[in-house]
């Protein structure tokens, strides 16, 4: 199956005061290491969704096999970069089948676990299951990038999930728990590096 991937990197990070997406970690920028670990799922195109701070966050990404593309319209939600990741990885894969969604923040994600994310992707929906939740990283049959692509403000791919709860494959990923949207956030995770 021909499967692409989107990676969501385009928010301001106003929660940590600095773009979190150039905050390094072991040498490496998150935007970086997110998009290592998405080349490692095996996926093919992926698309870089940049927003706000993008021209900062390009040279992060220029030696890597990866499209970057800017959404103009970030501030306008999570849902007009997702929309805008679909399309780009439409026009690039026209015969795509299947798109993993995953973010820049949570660093534990690795390409390793990416791959089976995508190993175990049962149509519709094969979604991550961490906290008691389920979220992306995801995978989404294309006959759902209509419904992705609709989505508005800030609703993201988790809106499809629940959307679709009865339908979607569990795939068990704690390692997604981690997120980094806080300085606070920032500093539990150095902790656990070290």
């Amino acid at each position: 199956m021909k499967i692409g991937a989107v990676l969501l990197a385009a928010g301001a990070s106003t929660r940590m005061g600095a773009p979190k997406q150039l905050i390094r970690l072991d040498g490496l920028s998150m935007l970086r290491r997110a998009a290592e670990a998405a080349m490692g799922s095996g996926a093919s195109p992926i698309v870089v969704v940049l927003g706000a701070h993008a021209e900062q966050m390009q040279p992060e990404l220029v030696d890597l096999p990866v499209a970057a593309v800017v959404n103009a319209e970030w501030a306008a939600g999570m849902s007009t970069s997702l929309r805008l990741g679909i399309q780009t990885l439409l026009a690039l894969a026209p015969d795509t089948e299947a798109a993993l969604v995953t973010l820049c923040d949570q660093p534990f994600v690795t390409g390793a676990r990416l791959a089976g994310l995508i190993a175990g992707f049962r149509a519709p929906i094969t979604a991550s299951h961490y906290n008691g939740t389920l979220g992306v990283p995801a995978v989404f049959h294309c006959s759902l990038f209509g419904e992705l692509e609709s989505l508005e403000g800030d609703a993201g791919a988790r809106r499809l999930i629940q959307r679709h709860v009865a339908e979607t494959t569990e795939f068990d990923l704690p390692e997604a728990a981690i997120d980094l949207d806080t300085p606070i956030d920032l500093n539990s995770f150095s902790a656990k590096l070290h």
